[in-house]
Formats: C-alpha cells, sequence, structure tokens
C-alpha cells in the first residue's frame, strides 16, 4: 500500500485542510479502499494528493463533473508526469500544474509511501502495535515530539546513528497525521494553574 494514503496523509502532502479532501470524498470525486475491521479507514490513491493541491490552488470553482475529470485524467498518469505536464481541465482552460503545485509533488508523495513502508512498523508485540521506526522501539510520537520540542533532525540522528533523515521526516509526518485518540495522559489541568 506505498501509494495509498489516508485522508490526513493527503491533506498533509498536498498543504490543504483536511476537510477539503473530507469533501472530495463526499462528493465521490476520490474513492479508494476501506481498510480496517470494520471499513473505518479509507485509503486513497496516489492522484489525490495532486488533485488536493490543485482544487486548492486554482484561482476558479470547478464544476463536479470538471472536479471528477480532473480526477480522472490525474489517475491516468504515472506518478513522475502527474504535475509535470499541462492539463486541460475544461475546454479552453489548460492549467499549468508545476507552476501551480510544483513538478514533482505526485512524485514526493509516492517517495514518503514508499519510506512509510519501509521504515514504520505497526505489530501489537511491539511497544503495544504503537508505530515505531523499523528495528527500533522508538516511536513516531516520541520522534514528533522531540522535533516539536526543538530538537532538530541532525539531533535525533546524532543520538541515533542508524536512523536515517528520511526515517526521522517520515516517523513525524506519520504522527502527524495519526494523531493518537483518547484521553490525554497524566493531568492536563496542572499545566494550566
Amino acid at each position: 500500500m506505498p501509494n495509498e494514503f489516508s485522508a490526513r496523509e493527503v491533506a498533509e502532502l498536498a498543504n490543504v485542510p483536511v476537510r477539503a479532501v473530507d469533501k472530495a470524498i463526499e462528493e465521490k470525486v476520490l474513492a479508494g479502499s476501506r481498510l480496517g475491521t470494520r471499513g473505518r479507514r479509507r485509503m486513497l490513491p496516489l492522484h489525490a494528493v495532486p488533485y488536493a493541491a490543485i482544487v486548492a490552488r486554482l484561482p476558479l470553482t470547478l464544476s463536479l463533473a470538471a472536479k471528477r475529470n480532473l480526477a480522472g485524467a490525474l489517475s491516468a498518469r504515472q506518478p513522475e508526469r502527474m504535475t509535470a505536464e499541462p492539463l486541460e481541465i475544461a475546454p479552453a482552460v489548460t492549467v499549468d500544474l508545476s507552476a501551480l503545485v510544483g513538478s514533482d509533488l505526485a512524485t514526493r508523495a509516492a517517495r514518503y509511501g514508499r519510506a512509510r513502508e519501509d521504515h514504520i512498523v505497526i505489530n501489537p508485540d511491539i511497544m503495544g502495535g504503537t508505530p515505531v521506526l523499523r528495528g527500533t522501539r522508538i516511536t513516531v510520537y516520541s520522534v514528533l515530539g522531540r522535533l516539536d520540542g526543538g530538537d532538530s533532525i541532525d539531533d535525533i540522528v546524532e543520538d541515533y546513528p542508524n536512523l536515517t533523515r528520511e526515517a526521522i521526516e517520515t516517523a513525524a509526518l506519520y504522527a502527524r497525521t495519526h494523531p493518537l485518540v483518547g484521553r490525554p495522559g497524566g493531568r492536563p489541568w496542572a499545566k494550566a494553574a
């Protein structure tokens, strides 16, 4: 599943609000496979990333049919060509996608998908199923916590020389897009007092 992404991952990679991706799902412009025991998590295809970025940055409003045509045209392209070449989104309306969203957006998303598969492991026997970096017991949330706390990627690599920059960047993005659910631990009210 390296080329399938959650709605939050699509939003983060495309730099758009999650509600924009959710709207495209509701309008049935973007469809994906369902995963999980009850089919709760919808995984979206790679072309959802450039689609979300294009629709958010396009200085005009597209009809539902035009949105579906855009998604279809993007899905027919190879990842390296997805945003590199202009695309006709309506009669007499051609968009230079590389100028609008960058020529390597889909390639970066595909690279993240591969890195996610290579570096992140979810195993119930390791840290209770919390996502960790492969070969370690370092959770993706601890990596994000260190980065949010002021440490740099170089600081983490210095502490864990067996980790790569790519692994740390992937872990941070994964942690941002897959937040922990449930009540916060400790006594959060004590900090406010």
